[in-house]
């Protein structure tokens, strides 16, 4: 379980049960509903630490489930649900898809496939930063981004010959966007890297106006 607020990061261990179940359509409807036959897959924390509410995970899926091993996979993809809402969170949040005004069905659809990709590679920068940040930052910036990114941060108008490390090159660009770079804060999030890529585009664009010209 990742820390969250005053909560510590801890390992929990579970108890895993799955079986294949029948739900009943409701007597009260007008119009009946079918049988529906499903997997419940449900895992619960049996012995939580003292004061701590145990994990508990109640799943009903179509796809047949009849070993542990696919009940653990089946976990495993829900377990992807809050990396799949963060990705909605800066679709919405970030790239404000539900304010803009599209007139038409075709602009809405051609607008939401760009800022789906967008969104994505906000979340793919944050989340690979954090998991191996040593990579070169070339694996998501351009070399004038990055070029751009270092002389903006240094004041100079001289790039280095050496990339940028991704996990700096993402500081820099959360700094950018907001992130303090506290002690004690959390790794930037993708609110901030949005924030901060935005301001990275003009640095960028800038550079390159300037360098066309010297």
């Amino acid at each position: 379980m990742p820390a969250k607020g005053a909560r510590a990061q801890r390992t929990a261990s579970l108890t895993l049960r799955y079986a294949p179940v029948r739900l009943q359509p409701p007597k009260a409807r007008a119009t009946q509903l079918p049988v529906l036959d499903v997997f419940a897959i449900h895992v619960i924390e049996d012995e939580p630490p003292a004061g701590i509410e145990p994990l508990e995970w109640m799943l009903l899926s179509s796809v047949p489930t009849h070993s542990p091993e696919q009940a653990l996979e089946r976990l495993q993809w829900y377990a992807q649900r809050w990396t799949i809402e963060t990705w909605h969170r800066v679709l919405k949040s970030s790239c404000r898809i539900e304010a803009r005004q599209f007139g038409t069905l075709e602009r809405f659809v051609r607008a939401t496939a760009l800022f789906a990709v967008i969104a994505w590679r906000i979340l793919y920068t944050t989340l690979l930063a954090r998991l191996d940040g040593e990579l070169p930052c070339e694996v998501v910036l351009q070399l004038v981004e990055w070029q751009a990114l270092y002389c903006r941060v240094h004041r100079t108008t001289r790039p280095p010959d050496k990339v940028l490390s991704l996990e700096q090159a993402v500081l820099w660009v959360a700094i950018l966007g907001g992130y303090l770079n506290r002690h004690n804060d959390p790794p930037p999030g993708a609110t901030v890297i949005w924030r901060g890529f935005l301001v990275r585009h003009e640095i960028t664009e800038m550079f390159r106006i300037f360098n066309s010209s010297s």
